[in-house]
């Protein structure tokens, strides 16, 4: 079984930062891809972002391309989302997952389903 516990997030004024940190309870991260998803108020939840386990290549969804940025420290077992340039509309609550197939296309990884493992999910709150 893998834990996934997640850190950061808040409330943030339009234009500002964040940055979110996933620790993985895992033996090696590089055996897991690791996506982000968010839920708003009403919303279905909708990918974010994802970095493969092998390769660490990483994709995003069309919305945050350019503004957020997914990174990992393998030796930490740490992923982090970095959210810079936040609006209104990414009010939601983040969850970090991971996936046992550690590489594939993006197509595979923007579907919740193929993720094994989910994080707790963490408020963001951006005022306009």
């Amino acid at each position: 079984q893998v834990q996934l516990t997640e850190s950061g997030g808040g409330l943030v004024q339009a234009g500002g930062s964040l940055r979110f940190s996933c620790v993985a309870s895992v033996r090696t991260l590089s055996t897991y891809a690791m996506g982000w998803f968010r839920q708003g108020l009403g919303k279905e939840r909708e990918f974010v972002g994802t970095i493969t386990g092998i390769g660490g290549t990483t994709f995003y969804a069309d919305s945050v391309k350019g503004r957020f940025t997914i990174s990992r420290d393998i030796a930490k077992n740490t992923v982090y989302l970095q959210m810079n340039s936040l609006e209104p509309e990414d009010t939601a609550v983040y969850s970090c997952a991971a996936s046992m197939q550690p590489l594939a296309g993006v197509n595979y990884y923007r579907q919740q389903y193929n993720y094994n493992y989910w994080g707790q999910g963490t408020q963001v709150t951006v005022s306009s």
